[in-house]
């Protein structure tokens, strides 16, 4: 009987430590929502962070009901931004500027493999920054 009983306690406190961890990740997942909410005015972000401290678990779960929609909308938002700056970082070392372009295409005209009308739609090309 004492083995089933401290195997009872050892599944409780799992079950506690669960219950735990999950509220702590709800709790942050809400606090990192609440300060980059661009459109939520600061009182309210105010009274939402008094309610996580005095009812955390109660207030993420209310938090998660009342915004976690646009909660998710947001994250996916700043993903994509972040993707987007990302990829234009990239581009800024990989694609050749214009000076590159318009010195490529002249060197191409000096040789004779594009005609004068060719080397100035290049240069057009080059300047409005799409790719030749």
């Amino acid at each position: 009987m004492d083995i089933l009983g401290s195997l009872w306690s050892i599944i409780v406190l799992f079950f506690w430590a669960f219950v735990f961890i999950s509220a702590l990740f709800a709790v942050i997942a809400v606090v990192s929502d609440l300060f980059r909410d661009k459109e939520l005015g600061g009182w309210w972000k105010a009274l939402w962070l008094v309610c996580l401290v005095f009812l955390p678990l109660l207030t993420a779960l209310v938090y998660l009901v009342v915004r976690g929609r646009t909660m998710a909308v947001r994250t996916s938002l700043r993903q994509q931004e972040a993707q987007e700056a990302t990829e234009h970082y990239i581009r800024s070392f990989t694609a050749p500027s214009p000076a590159e372009e318009i010195s490529r295409a002249k060197a191409l005209l000096d040789s004779g493999t594009v005609s004068a009308d060719e080397f100035e739609q290049l240069k057009k090309r080059a300047l409005a920054g799409a790719p030749a």
